[in-house]
């Protein structure tokens, strides 16, 4: 358009997200800005993600919920594919098939701890840094980086 307008008035900055080859990628990237509710309330979208997993309430229906693999299978179910309905990052381990080279809006699987993970879509590497798009990232869907030696792999359908 033309024209101007205050800055109060426009849409947040977002980042700069590389085109895809997933459908899912550009569902995940309208969801940036998504943000849980401080306090008692909850994000209904959010609590949309997580109902789109086996999780049962109370958990399902609060923001407080863990939530990255809840976004993950929400846009991956959004574009028509099949996901692993569960609040589990790791599951997707076991999605798809793995890839060595990442591709942008690949699912990216990275370690927590022992037993936890993260899982979120691939952006860009810069040098040991792996950017993603991703929910529950500081509480809400963004783009985030995160240290390569946690990577545990990169998946795309088949």
């Amino acid at each position: 358009g033309t024209g101007w307008a205050w800055g109060k008035y426009l849409p947040e900055e977002r980042a700069d997200v590389p085109p895809s080859q997933f459908p899912w990628f550009a569902i995940a990237y309208a969801e940036l800005g998504t943000r849980e509710v401080v306090g008692s309330g909850d994000h209904p979208r959010i609590v949309e993600y997580l109902q789109s997993t086996t999780l049962k309430a109370p958990h399902s229906a609060n923001d407080e919920t863990p939530w990255c693999s809840a976004f993950a299978n929400w846009c991956v179910e959004q574009a028509g594919y099949a996901g692993t309905d569960s609040a589990w990052a790791r599951s997707w381990l076991n999605w798809g098939r793995r890839i060595d080279a990442p591709v942008a809006g690949c699912i990216t699987v990275f370690e927590r701890d022992v037993s936890s993970g993260h899982v979120a879509f691939f952006v860009s590497r810069s040098g040991e840094r792996i950017e993603v798009l991703g929910g529950n990232q500081s509480d809400a869907v963004s783009v985030a980086g995160y240290a390569a030696q946690r990577l545990l792999g990169y998946r795309v359908p088949g």
